[in-house]
């Protein structure tokens, strides 16, 4: 039997079982299934709103995945909200299948497809098979022309970067940090540039070395990158991948410092953990809820294709600062977070060469954080030892 009279059959039996109410139905995902419900009608809690969560990897990775399930879960609180959740789905033909299943089956009309890879083609493709169901993606990737019940959403976490920058400098002897990374695409470079240039500007000299792996879950690559760049004197590491969890704990073995990303995983290494930059998706969820909860859509535009913020707009967060920083690198900290709330500060400031001496920004330009320029970065900062 091919895929599509494989789903073709599998619908028939659904809605002949709901239809005759023979018995009741329970999805995969650990909730109950309830009747579609339209994304623009006010929820009830006899009448919930439908929201659909996948991921690519585990929920308890202790970084990417297990950040937007900590939003979900958010979701999850609020009245006249169900969730239905799916984790470990591959960037391929699946997650279309995957979407299919939640709304069809569980009633979704509201999907939060998380990772990067889900876009384009299998959200875009999906959207236009169920244009009153809306698909909301991590990463800023919509673009006008795009099917209107499509929007995307992201964060200037280089801001957290850069802060968490800050406390590596103050801790490192070397002078000498790590920077494990998954790809070299625009959001991965950011951070690695907001993480140098924060150190920086606490120590004009320092380094920042970085080893793409290549892929967003390498944790053998990832071990090998801590400890090759720990050999060649880097004492603190960190890092844009899908789970740190290797990094944070390979950093920890080696008797050095680690710097978090995407949630607080300073659990895994309670005396090298000094800070991370934290997603807090749990704040952008339930505005999304909140807005569809009002009856705003995308398709009547009130809720925004794009959106897109900072510290100031609660897109992220700082990890407990460990016992290793100090009051004083706190307060240093501090003080620049406060910055990012009053939109104040600004990472990318001219002059500003790249790591192969071209001028990227002349004395007294910027590039504020919602800069479209950023969109685009494909270049790594001075004092970054590495290519793109």
């Amino acid at each position: 039997m091919n895929k599509k009279g494989f789903k073709l059959s599998r619908r028939q039996i659904i809605r002949g079982a709901l239809a005759t109410t023979a018995f009741g139905l329970t999805s995969k995902f650990g909730t109950g299934c309830s009747d579609r419900t339209a994304s623009n009608e006010t929820a009830s809690e006899s009448d919930p709103i439908i929201v659909g969560f996948i991921y690519v990897g585990p929920k308890d990775d202790f970084g990417y995945n297990q950040s937007h399930a900590e939003g979900a879960a958010a979701v999850a609180k609020l009245p006249g909200f169900k969730i239905v959740e799916q984790a470990n789905v591959p960037e391929t033909q699946a997650v279309q299948e995957t979407m299919r299943e939640m709304i069809e089956i569980d009633g979704a009309t509201i999907l939060f497809p998380t990772s990067f890879g889900y876009f384009d083609p299998h959200i875009l493709e999906i959207a236009e098979e169920f244009p009153d169901v809306q698909f909301f993606h991590a990463g800023g990737l919509y673009q006008e022309g795009m099917p209107a019940n499509v929007g995307s959403y992201f964060g200037y976490i280089d801001e957290g970067q850069y802060v968490a920058g800050i406390v590596a400098a103050h801790n490192t002897k070397t002078g000498k940090l790590g920077f494990v990374a998954a790809k070299p695409i625009p959001q991965v470079l950011r951070n690695i540039n907001g993480f140098t240039l924060g150190a920086k500007s606490i120590k004009p000299d320092i380094t920042t070395q970085v080893v793409f792996t290549g892929d967003w879950a390498a944790p053998v690559k990832e071990a090998e990158a801590v400890n090759s760049m720990v050999n060649q004197g880097a004492d603190v590491i960190t890092c844009h991948v899908d789970s740190p969890k290797v990094v944070m704990e390979t950093a920890a073995k080696r008797g050095v410092y680690c710097s978090g990303y995407h949630t607080d995983q300073s659990a895994l290494a309670p005396e090298a953990y000094l800070t991370g930059a934290e997603w807090d998706w749990e704040s952008i969820y339930t505005q999304y809820a909140n807005w569809v909860k009002e009856g705003k859509t995308l398709m009547n535009g009130e809720i925004p294709h794009i959106v897109r913020g900072g510290y100031e707009e609660k897109f992220w967060k700082l990890s407990p600062y460990g016992p290793a920083v100090s009051e004083q690198t706190q307060s240093d900290a501090e003080a620049v977070k406060d910055k990012f709330a009053d939109a104040s500060m600004v990472i990318y400031t001219g002059e500003l060469k790249n790591n192969q001496g071209d001028t990227i920004l002349a004395e007294g330009e910027t590039y504020k954080q919602s800069a479209i320029e950023l969109e685009k970065t494909d270049w790594l900062v001075e004092g970054v030892q590495g290519s793109v």
